[in-house]
């Protein structure tokens, strides 16, 4: 669903001078923004659409990736997932700007490759720092229990 996602956003409808005409009057209403200001927001607010899409691609395929591709022992993360998330959203990338050379009212930009697969490495260090965290942390209570269990089952011998 995402991908699809990224499909439509990449046609025409979605071009630069097609979302200025609503996010124009939406910023204007909120912020007061004139029309050169608008240039730079209008700017930032598209390049920041492509970082959050690409991070959130990166991050569902990692999680397809752990559910189909089994790792050793109980891991949370692995670097093979981490890896072929990582290569499959750059590929979107690429084949999103391929399409949108294609389009009269879009370009393709190497710098939006760039950007995208940036978002996707990101995407993929916030994930490694997240779950392997949570990997060190419950080994600590994993033991705590064992050994309330085993001082529970040696008073209970003992009676």
């Amino acid at each position: 669903m995402w991908l699809g996602l990224i499909v439509i956003e990449s046609t025409g409808r979605f071009s630069s001078e097609n979302t200025g005409r609503f996010l124009y009057p939406l910023l204007h209403w909120l912020i007061g923004v004139d029309p050169f200001g608008f240039l730079t927001w209008h700017f930032f607010l598209r390049k920041i659409g492509h970082v959050v899409g690409y991070a959130v691609l990166s991050i569902l395929l990692f999680r397809a990736w752990r559910a189909t591709i089994p790792a050793l022992g109980r891991a949370h993360w692995s670097i093979v997932w981490a890896r072929i998330a990582f290569f499959m959203t750059a590929l979107v990338a690429c084949l999103d700007e391929w399409h949108q050379s294609f389009l009269p009212s879009r370009t393709g930009s190497i710098h939006d490759v760039l950007l995208d697969s940036t978002a996707a490495l990101a995407a993929q260090i916030l994930l490694f720092i997240l779950l392997r965290g949570r990997r060190k942390a419950k080994p600590a209570v994993r033991s705590r229990a064992k050994e309330e269990s085993v001082e529970h089952a040696s008073s209970t011998v003992g009676n």
